[in-house]
């Protein structure tokens, strides 16, 4: 606040308000804070998009032992597996991976699932999640991102 005097009027009037300097340095406190965070919420962004995929993938898992237990074997679920799962994910909004199910031998004819399956989901070219890796899940609960594979939260490192 500062007060200044009119001599010739003899009127005393108060400015309010900030200064440049005052101003400029606000946004310099916002700009290094911006900076700050910014790089933590992409991370948390492509982590919950990867968490997504991966509940996508158990839940596949879920359906592909479930109809087996239903029709008795895999190879007669083998087609409307992969026509309905096999898909870009999510399906709503921008695709980020390609779902593939495939067996992991190769038995004559080669389109058939067998007991040993394998979910793998290819983040897409271009998209938000292209530099964080391949996600696969088996038939024995492997879950691997990249090259690291386990049985418990490898997705998640």
């Amino acid at each position: 606040m500062a007060t200044t005097y009119c001599k010739r009027h003899k009127i005393t009037q108060t400015q309010y308000g900030f200064t440049l300097i005052e101003l400029m340095i606000v946004i310099a406190i916002i700009g290094v804070m911006a900076a700050i965070v910014y790089p933590s919420y992409q991370q948390y962004i492509i982590k919950a998009k990867r968490a997504d995929m991966m509940s996508e993938m158990q839940n596949i898992a879920s359906v592909i032992e479930s109809r087996k237990l239903a029709q008795g074997s895999y190879s007669d679920i083998s087609s409307s597996i992969k026509t309905e799962f096999a898909v870009e994910y999510p399906k709503q909004g921008n695709a980020l991976y390609d779902v593939t199910i495939n067996p992991l031998t190769l038995t004559p004819p080669d389109n058939i699932l067998t007991d040993k399956w394998i979910i793998t989901a290819v983040p897409k070219t271009g998209s938000q999640m292209a530099v964080d890796g391949n996600l696969s899940l088996n038939y024995r609960n492997v879950k691997c991102r990249g090259s690291i594979c386990g049985n418990s939260n490898e997705w998640n490192r």
